[in-house]
């Protein structure tokens, strides 16, 4: 009966075979989970640090220790370490297109200037301050957040990063909405575009920088922060000043922020034409942009485990997060016979404004081979997902993941 498993699944096994599976394994995960339990395994033979590494000065200030490190491209969290509402800076993850900027405070300024603005300025640090401040809570998460999943769910690597689970965290942040900056130099009633440019070389066109429209820098949940987490804004996450945009992809909230220009016309950059854009089969241009324009994030859920998990005992209690950018969780559900059936999950304390919620799973289990799924659904009725259509560059995969979980 085990030959003929194997047999009728002969690609798969060779692909799984080709990642570092035993025999045993795989047919313990297909009989448990089917394929996508086989192809979500499959990651043990990941490597931790996906991508080649020229030799260089390191990229970032805080110590790589308790991270996947993605060597030039940054930090990614491991999951299972995080057990509050709030991630600690030392465990929040760091996606850089360059090595983090260490700017002179003395010397800087945030200039504010374009064609539809009436008074161009620029402010320094202390001027930043004396403006209105408010603190708010709001998850951060990179538009690549579960790109390997394409790859090991679908079959269909993606290009970039190979980003597992751990490329978000949750803050406090402190600052000055961007619409008042905007005001105080006199936007125009005919503004479309705001551009804002970061003091880093992350772009052949100078500092990364990223264009979003109007209605979302007026917004007055768009932030312009200089703490985290009640300190200082740290060197890896935009010192002295970056944006916050709740909900939208960490490729918008800029850090390192030295400029902002507004225009009348939309913005065009290499961040929004060749990078941060959906392309492949079924996606139609935008603008300049030979796809659809990644903007804003999608609803996701993971375990609060390391990939894949082994356990001891019978009894556990699983964690994990779920996220929406469209407004609260409202449920998370998990399934344990590949999503044929789903029981509800508990929502553990209070979700606060644009932050996660913690979920956990009262569970039991002998020893053997599982796969959980999870999936939320937001108070808006969004929800995950079954299949997530595949784009080139593996942007805001969703879709419930198949959790491997070995019972020891």
């Amino acid at each position: 009966m085990r030959g003929a498993a194997i047999e009728g699944q002969e690609p798969l096994w060779r692909f799984a075979r080709g990642r570092g599976l035993s025999r045993r394994r795989f047919l313990a995960l297909l009989l448990a989970g089917g394929a996508a339990a086989v192809l979500a395994a499959c990651g043990d033979a990941i490597p931790e640090r996906t991508v080649e590494e020229v030799p260089m000065s390191p990229l970032v200030y805080k110590d790589a220790t308790p991270f996947i490190d993605h060597g030039h491209a940054g930090l990614e969290a491991r999951l299972e370490q995080l057990s509050g509402p709030i991630t600690p800076i030392e465990q929040f993850f760091v996606r850089n297109n360059s090595r983090s900027a260490n700017v002179d405070i003395e010397g800087w300024q945030l200039r504010v200037e374009g064609d539809a603005i009436d008074r161009p300025m620029a402010l320094r640090f202390e001027e930043i301050l004396r403006l209105p401040q408010r603190t708010m809570t709001s998850y951060l998460e990179c538009a690549g957040n579960h790109r390997v999943m394409f790859d090991l769910l679908q079959g269909r690597p993606a290009m970039g990063t190979q980003w597992g689970r751990g490329a978000v965290g949750n803050a406090s942040w402190t600052g000055v909405a961007l619409s008042d900056v905007l005001t105080l130099a006199g936007v125009r009633d005919d503004a479309v575009s705001v551009l804002l440019v970061g003091l880093d070389r992350g772009s052949p066109e100078g500092g990364f920088r990223r264009a979003m429209p109007i209605e979302k820098a007026m917004h007055p949940d768009t932030l312009l922060a200089h703490r985290m987490n009640g300190e200082s804004l740290p060197r890896d996450h935009g010192f002295p000043l970056r944006a916050i945009a709740p909900g939208w992809v960490g490729a918008s909230q800029i850090k390192w922020l030295g400029r902002i220009v507004v225009s009348a016309t939309t913005q065009w950059t290499r961040n929004n034409t060749t990078s941060y854009v959906l392309t492949g089969e079924g996606y139609e241009s935008e603008g300049q942009a030979p796809g659809r324009v990644v903007t804003e994030q999608t609803i996701k859920s993971a375990l609060a485990l390391p990939w894949p998990a082994r356990l001891g005992g019978s009894q556990h209690r699983l964690a994990g997060f779920a996220h929406s950018p469209h407004g609260d969780v409202a449920s998370v559900e998990w399934s344990e016979d590949q999503g044929f059936t789903w029981r509800r999950a508990e929502i553990e304390g209070t979700q606060v404004e644009y932050g996660w919620a913690q979920f956990a799973i009262d569970w039991r289990a002998s020893a053997g081979e599982y796969t959980i799924m999870t999936r939320a659904t937001d108070i808006h009725g969004n929800t995950q997902p079954e299949s997530v259509p595949f784009n080139d560059k593996g942007y805001l995969f969703n879709q419930p993941l198949p959790h491997p979980i070995s019972v020891i």
